[in-house]
């Protein structure tokens, strides 16, 4: 597998996660707290595919380490929240963000790997 088509499988599936968020944010109670959730969750789990999208323009790799970090933080963010509905039971039943929380799980160590990488290869260059 080329670089170029990893780069846009981790795209697709970012992409896909934020769908999958979004569809989430929908399905959520419309309450108080309901609202709050979605709102926060469409925030921060759509944020990381278009934040991917402008790490693989960055001007740098100090610039590119500094986008991927944004993205594992919108991430990690987005996992909050959803172990937050799971604790919550808002969503009935709690498995059905299983897949949601294994994916958001995997993207995380993506991006943590990706990040280290990225810091090897700046340390060895300075």
């Amino acid at each position: 597998m080329s670089k170029e088509s990893r780069i846009f499988d981790l795209e697709e599936r970012l992409i896909d996660f934020a769908v999958r968020i979004i569809r989430t944010a929908e399905s959520l109670p419309k309450t108080k707290v309901g609202n709050h959730i979605a709102g926060q969750l469409i925030r921060c789990g759509t944020s990381p595919a278009p934040n991917y999208g402008e790490a693989q323009s960055a001007e740098s790799l100090a610039d590119f380490i500094h986008k991927m970090k944004v993205c594992l933080k919108e991430l990690r963010e987005t996992r909050i929240w959803l172990l937050m509905i799971v604790r919550a039971n808002i969503v009935k039943p709690a498995s059905k963000l299983k897949y949601l929380i294994d994916e958001n799980n995997e993207l995380i160590s993506i991006f943590v790997t990706s990040i280290k990488t990225a810091k090897q290869k700046d340390n060895k260059t300075s």
